[in-house]
């Protein structure tokens, strides 16, 4: 599932993401294990979120991020954020659109440790 925002049929940005099962690598590789609740049924991950530079600080992000869960039926979307990003902003960020921390992940040797955070889509 993606989302393409334009605005005076110019990019503004992008969201994607998919949907994730019981017991999907997703879930395996996040510590502590997380609860039931949202193991239990599929889950949206939401792979990634971009807005251009000069759309940023608008709401955009909000608003693309919000129109590619409008259309979903999973009860919970979750994603993985590096909390160093933007010196932190951006976990502040999704704290502030509802995402809770539940564990961490790394899903690669070359990755950094990421915070995984989760909330219900309605």
């Amino acid at each position: 599932m993606a989302v393409l925002a334009y605005a005076d049929g110019h990019p503004v940005g992008y969201a994607y993401g998919n949907r994730i099962e019981h017991g999907d690598r997703y879930w395996q590789r996040t510590t502590p294990a997380p609860a039931e609740e949202y193991t239990g049924r599929p889950a949206l991950a939401l792979k990634e979120i971009g807005v251009r530079p000069a759309w940023r600080g608008t709401g955009a992000s909000r608003r693309i991020h919000d129109a590619l869960l409008a259309a979903r039926d999973e009860p919970f979307v979750t994603l993985m954020v590096n909390p160093a990003a933007g010196e932190g902003k951006v976990h502040a960020l999704y704290r502030s659109w509802g995402y809770e921390d539940i564990g961490q992940s790394q899903p690669s040797p070359a990755s950094p440790l990421l915070t995984v955070m989760i909330r219900p889509i309605r």
